[in-house]
Parts: structure tokens; sequence; C-alpha cells
């Protein structure tokens, strides 16, 4: 007879019934432009562009806070195609790594990057592109490779996380806003994930607080000025593998700046002319060291991980989503306790 008040006691005071309790949470914009149309505003013609302003290109960040929160507050960029669902619940219906990270102490803010998802409302018009391609992404994301859920309810459910941008992809943007993020909330670390992985990068040059980033997959690393590497070719419809140049200034902030970066399974080890996402993602991996050298040579702490060689197998590029996602997981935690950021 007493349940229905215990749960009810428990809901008010933001504790779950496993123990998940949450003492904030809330979402907010960050970052942006205005952009105004020329003339003066006539309130009795209100359908006339004069004077009207349009606020867009900002990011779109969900965050949860814990009971007794760890002091870091942890950031989630998606990659191409995807929104802040993917860190949500994996396609079988699991916990994703935002409640997984809650449960360990850590802040969570979720980030929809500039023009795409809920940070839609973008000043640069474009027509999403609307064509069948599952497929392809299915193939170059090794969705094949052994630990991704199974079963049609799993794969259908991940196939809609896929989602156009409303404007260009503009790289600035997405890095001035999670500038403009770490600002708000303070040193962070900085998990991205495939295409994201690539704005990540640029985020200490532009005055971020970024207190470690973790590149899940990366897609392209940058190289300072003067030491770009050559591009790796591959028998991927993505050939080849370009390195970023960036300005020496802010590769050496990036050198400030603890490093983790992640590659799961089924990868090739040599060039596989028979096995196209196999080999584009071997000169990932091949450009992968070359990034991490450089970041050590300028006195960087950079740290490659190809999970099969740690023991870790099956991961496709979603290790988040994967049923071993717990596990991946634990290694980036083990990671940011020893760099003392839990």
């Amino acid at each position: 007879m007493r349940i229905l008040p215990v749960l009810a006691a428990l809901a008010l005071a933001g504790c779950a019934a496993d123990g998940l309790r949450i003492a904030e949470q809330g979402s907010f914009a960050v970052g942006g432009t205005v952009v105004r149309a020329p003339g003066e505003f006539d309130f009795a013609r209100p359908t006339r562009s004069d004077g009207r302003t349009l606020h867009g290109d900002h990011a779109a960040v969900a965050y949860q806070i814990p009971v007794e929160a760890k002091a870091t507050p942890l950031v989630f960029l998606p990659g191409y195609g995807q929104t802040s669902r993917c860190w949500d619940t994996t396609p079988d219906g699991r916990e994703g790594w935002r409640t997984t990270f809650l449960r360990r102490g850590w802040p969570v803010y979720l980030v929809n990057q500039p023009r795409r998802g809920a940070a839609g409302r973008t000043t640069v018009a474009a027509m999403p592109a609307v064509l069948p391609d599952d497929q392809l992404w299915l193939e170059n994301f090794r969705i094949h490779a052994g630990a991704f859920p199974k079963g049609e309810a799993a794969m259908d459910q991940f196939l809609r996380w896929m989602t156009p941008d409303t404007g260009p992809i503009d790289g600035t943007l997405v890095a001035d806003s999670l500038a403009a993020l770490t600002k708000k909330i303070g040193p962070s670390v900085l998990f991205t994930h495939s295409q994201g992985g690539i704005f990540g990068w640029a985020v200490p040059g532009r005055g971020g607080r970024v207190a470690a980033i973790v590149a899940i997959e990366p897609s392209a690393f940058p190289f300072p000025k003067g030491e770009v590497p050559e591009p790796i070719p591959n028998s991927s419809p993505f050939t080849p593998i370009k390195p970023v140049p960036l300005e020496t200034a802010d590769f050496a902030a990036l050198c400030r700046t603890p490093i983790l970066v992640v590659f799961g399974d089924g990868i090739a080890a040599a060039p596989d002319k028979a096995n196209w996402p196999a080999d584009g993602w071997r000169a990932r991996v091949e450009m992968a060291r070359l990034f991490v050298d450089c970041v050590n040579r300028h006195g960087g702490d950079a740290t490659l991980v190809h999970l099969p060689e740690a023991g870790i197998r099956g991961n496709t590029h979603f290790p988040f989503a994967d049923t071993n996602s717990e596990e991946v997981a634990d290694l980036a935690a083990d990671w940011l306790r020893a760099k003392g950021l839990d």
C-alpha cells in the first residue's frame, strides 16, 4: 500500500528506482549569428521582410547534471548525418553513453551542431538531398562487424538516426559554438565522433576551454603548416584521406590538450582493394598514427587505441551503439581517470 507514495517521493527527489539521480537538467542555444534584412520593419505589413531579423546557425545543447557530480563536464558531438540522439539510446534499446557517463558521475552535455537536428535554423539556404543511400553508409560504417546489435528492429532504429543538414556544413560555426559552450560551462572533455572530430580539433585554438578530447573514429586529422603529410590513397569512394592544415598557434593549443583517439574493428592492416570500407578506415588509422606522432613530437599527450589490439573486438564505426558499448566506455573512463579528470 505504500509503493505509490515511495515512488512519488523518488520522482520528486529526481531519483530513479535504479539509482540514477539528476540534480539539474535543461537545454539552451549557444553561438550562432543574426542577419537583418534591409529597411525598417513595418508593423502594418508584417509579412514583408523589410527590417526583419533571423537568428540561426547556433548549436542546440541539452544537459543533465547528476547528484554529487564530478567537476569536469563531458560534451558529446555526433558525426556526419547524426544528431544527439545517437548518444541517448542504442539501436536495440540499451542505455546510451549519455546515461552510461551520468551513472559514473559526469555532467553530460549533448550537442546538435549548427544547421542540423534541433539546431536546424540556418541563415544560408540549402536543399537536403533525398537519396536512397542506406547501404552506402552501412558498408562505410562497417555495421556488419560482430558487435553491432542484431535484428531488423535495431537496424531500422539505426537507419532512422540519419538526419539531413538544413544548410551548408560550416566547420567554423561548429567549432565556434563548441568554444562558446566550454566558455559557458567551464573546462570540458570533448567527445567527438567521425566528422565531428574534424571540428573538435579546432576548438582549443578558437579559445575553447577543453580539458581533453576523446575522438571516436575521427575522419580527418590536423597538422601544423609545414608538416602536412601526403594524402593517403585507398580503395573507398572517399579516397584519398587528406590531412587538414592548421595554423601553428592553433596546433600548439591542441597540443596542450590530452587526446585519446579510438578506432574499432574490421579495419584492414594493409591496402585491400577488394574490401573498400576496411581499406578506407585503414587509411584513416594510418593518418591517425601520423597525427599522434606529430602531437607528441610537439610536446603534446596523444594516445591511439585500436580496440582489437586492446582486446575489445567486433566494434563498428559506432562503438557507443555496439553491444559492448559499456566496455568501450570503461576504456574511455579509465583514460579520463589517468588524466585526473574524474
